[in-house]
């Protein structure tokens, strides 16, 4: 008999839904409209939410002012100025969006869940626009790539923040000059990798206050980077971050000396593995090694089609860092009961953290997945045809007010979870 473990609820409102929801969605703009300095702004912002809430099969501009202004030229094209090049502070509503999520979702124990989303775009003129792999389409191709940061909780989830990837040419190349002047790129831009723009976004977030939260999760392209989680557990928080199955680790501590100094040169200064002392070894063997009896049967969550089962295991490990010994962490195995498809996880909380808090955490990956799945086929996530640095930071601000709004909505009228 497996134990159930309570993951976040999946929320379902509908476009349909909230078409009828005007009063609402004034309120819920009304929230935001002192950050907008003039009047036309307030007034662009709520043109451009009704739009992304609409019903409409694509959701770029001139089909969303048709919907809701009528489709006047003049209205396409001051809608598409305030996107493209508005002089307005996205950051700021994004902060005030964390407080709203703390309202409605914020727990002791809240999650903040690292996560890409691709763009497939076509030419080369939108801003980073880069021959990549695409998560999307599954393999390369032309498109933007997108790093965001989401919460999660036992009341929903949510989109937070937001930073698009900017390839290292479109900063240093001489033959991305004038695109980066078509783009406005901002001139001191750094290249950041991304888990930099992750760490920067988590970093954010904590020194706001505005949020509790305790844990970080992350897919193997983000949890494979040492200096992320180290940078996570410098912000005081837990991570579970999945991990290549070639990643090692030691079962055990090893010894460390510092090599002698024989007089020449300079001194030694890094320290060295004791010769004759444990090897580390890969997460995928210390997973084959276990015995039967180290695994236990946990059920994730009830699903749609039933639920989510897995055989689990944890143990305490040592990880690497340059080739030395980095912090003591939990290795978390998980193998699905048929296939024995496993999926291996570093984890940094405490020594006393029980399985069951280690399964729910294995879980708490998908929400931010689910908004992109929402953001995109609900929200027009994807469909905007901005391609300046600061229109497509625009454009995700509102996409992730948007879809919150939809699941306030979803909180106040109790609208049954879909698991």
């Amino acid at each position: 008999m497996s134990d159930l473990i309570e993951t976040t609820p999946r929320m379902e409102l509908s476009v349909h839904d909230i078409e009828h929801l005007v009063e609402e969605l004034r309120a819920y703009h009304a929230i935001y409209s002192p950050l907008f300095q003039r009047r036309e702004q307030r007034e662009a912002a709520h043109t451009y939410l009704q739009g992304l809430l609409a019903p409409l099969p694509r959701k770029s501009i001139e089909p969303m002012v048709l919907a809701v202004d009528g489709g006047a030229p003049t209205a396409v094209r001051a809608l598409q100025a305030f996107i493209s090049e508005g002089m307005w502070d996205d950051g700021r509503l994004v902060q005030q969006h964390w407080k709203e999520v703390e309202r409605d979702l914020g727990a002791d124990d809240g999650v903040l869940m690292v996560d890409g989303s691709d763009f497939p775009k076509q030419g080369v003129h939108s801003v980073g626009v880069k021959r990549q792999y695409c998560g999307e389409l599954g393999k390369r191709a032309n498109c933007q790539a997108g790093v965001f940061v989401g919460y999660g909780s036992s009341q929903g989830y949510a989109m937070l923040d937001r930073r698009l990837y900017v390839p290292a040419e479109w900063l240093t190349d001489d033959a991305y000059t004038e695109r980066r002047r078509q783009c406005g790129l901002p001139a001191d831009l750094p290249f950041k990798t991304k888990p930099e723009l992750a760490q920067e976004m988590l970093a954010a977030v904590v020194q706001s206050h505005a949020l509790r939260c305790q844990w970080v999760v992350a897919d193997e392209a983000f949890g494979g980077n040492p200096a992320l989680l180290d940078g996570v557990a410098g912000l005081g928080l837990w991570y579970l971050t999945e991990v290549a199955h070639t990643t090692r680790v030691w079962a055990e501590r090893p010894a460390l000396h510092m090599p002698p100094w024989r007089g020449r040169g300079r001194r030694p200064q890094r320290a060295r593995l004791v010769e004759g002392g444990p090897q580390a070894q890969t997460v995928l063997g210390m997973a084959s090694a276990l015995p039967a009896e180290a695994w236990r049967r946990r059920t994730i969550k009830e699903g749609s089609q039933g639920p989510m089962v897995a055989d689990f295991a944890a143990l305490r490990v040592v990880a690497v860092r340059d080739a030395l010994p980095g912090p003591d962490v939990w290795l978390v195995l998980r193998r699905h009961i048929e296939t024995q498809e496993l999926k291996t996880y570093l984890c940094n909380a405490p020594i006393d953290t029980p399985l069951e808090t280690h399964v729910r955490m294995s879980g708490m990956r998908w929400p931010i997945e689910t908004c992109f799945e929402d953001g995109k086929q609900l929200l027009g996530m994807g469909d905007y045809e901005v391609r300046s640095w600061t229109g497509w930071h625009h454009h995700m601000t509102l996409v992730i007010l948007a879809h919150f709004f939809v699941v306030r909505m979803s909180l106040r009228f109790k609208k049954k979870p879909r698991q």
